[in-house]
């Protein structure tokens, strides 16, 4: 979701630096999974982030390592700039949790990753256009860092810590990106105990997901669901409750390859057929959206996203 650092390569070692990504198995700052706060983040005078007072404790230790992060890097005399992502970005509410503003949503942009950033290239709310690239998808650092001379520029990359790949190993050097994991998320864990965390991750996973699957409530409005969408002409591959809220959205965003290569009044006339999918899929699954949503809370179910 940002842009990387300059990237110096050689025939047995392979140098990357990403902006305030993560090596320990934690999730990384501003990652697509991060829980975001309901409040806006505010920068204090010394240019760190406050931190939400709502926030849950995840996104407490992204603010923490963001801040962390610029502390170290002001200390070595440059500039960063910390940035918690998903507090930042807009809520794009497609998913029809929110009824009427999926509807507001989908009446425009369909389900806002395709033919909407062809036709609305200026625009934030459509996914993947330029405006949004421009705003979710580039470092807030890039312009400062590219004005650095190449000597700056590696000392840049070595205060910050470099990921280093020798022989297919990767290996963090020290730097303020280490440092700041050190204090958000504590020294760094084994592999066995991140496997065992996985692994128990994993499991209630599949526990949340029987749980929805097995909901009679939800089977049986998961099949008003799909008869209403047979009725609409859209194909229905499955009817269990975990799947069938995005399934059509899947498939349409699946058949949107090569959509930056349209011209615009091709990609209007593909989103106008869009939007009614995306209507019809909203309306026809109102109410099994309505009773899955309260229930996905009391199970949290991460699944395959696609």
């Amino acid at each position: 979701m940002r842009a990387a650092l300059p990237v110096a390569a050689s025939a047995a070692t392979c140098v990357l630096v990403l902006t305030g990504c993560s090596q320990s198995g934690k999730t990384s700052p501003g990652s697509a999974a991060s829980a975001g706060s309901a409040s806006a983040p505010t920068t204090a005078a010394n240019g760190e982030l406050a931190v939400p007072q709502d926030a849950d404790e995840e996104t407490k230790k992204q603010y923490l390592y963001q801040n962390a992060l610029a502390a170290c890097m002001r200390e070595k005399g440059f500039t960063y700039t910390p940035r918690v992502e998903s507090a930042e970005a807009e809520r794009f509410p497609f998913d029809g949790q929110d009824y009427e503003l999926a509807k507001e949503y989908r009446a425009k942009y369909g389900y806002g990753v395709t033919y909407a950033r062809v036709v609305y290239p200026n625009d934030v709310n459509a996914i993947g256009s330029r405006a949004y690239t421009e705003k979710y998808e580039t470092s807030p650092d890039q312009e400062y860092r590219d004005s650095l001379s190449p000597a700056q520029q590696r000392a840049y990359e070595k205060a910050f810590g470099e990921l280093v790949l020798v022989d297919g190993k990767k290996t963090e050097l020290p730097g303020c990106r280490k440092d700041a994991e050190l204090r958000a998320y504590g020294p760094e864990k084994s592999e066995a105990e991140r496997a065992r965390e996985a692994d128990a991750a994993r499991a209630a996973d599949r526990a949340a997901q029987q749980a929805l699957d097995g909901d009679p409530q939800l089977v049986s409005l998961a099949q008003d669901f799909a008869s209403c969408l047979r009725d609409e002409g859209i194909t229905v591959t499955t009817t269990q409750p975990t799947s069938i809220g995005d399934m059509v959205k899947f498939a349409v965003n699946g058949q949107g390859e090569n959509v930056d290569k349209l011209n615009k009044e091709t990609a209007r006339a593909k989103l106008a057929q869009e939007i009614n999918v995306a209507l019809a899929d909203l309306e026809c699954g109102k109410e099994f959206r309505a009773a899955y949503f309260p229930k996905l809370a009391k199970h949290p179910f991460v699944g395959v996203g696609g």
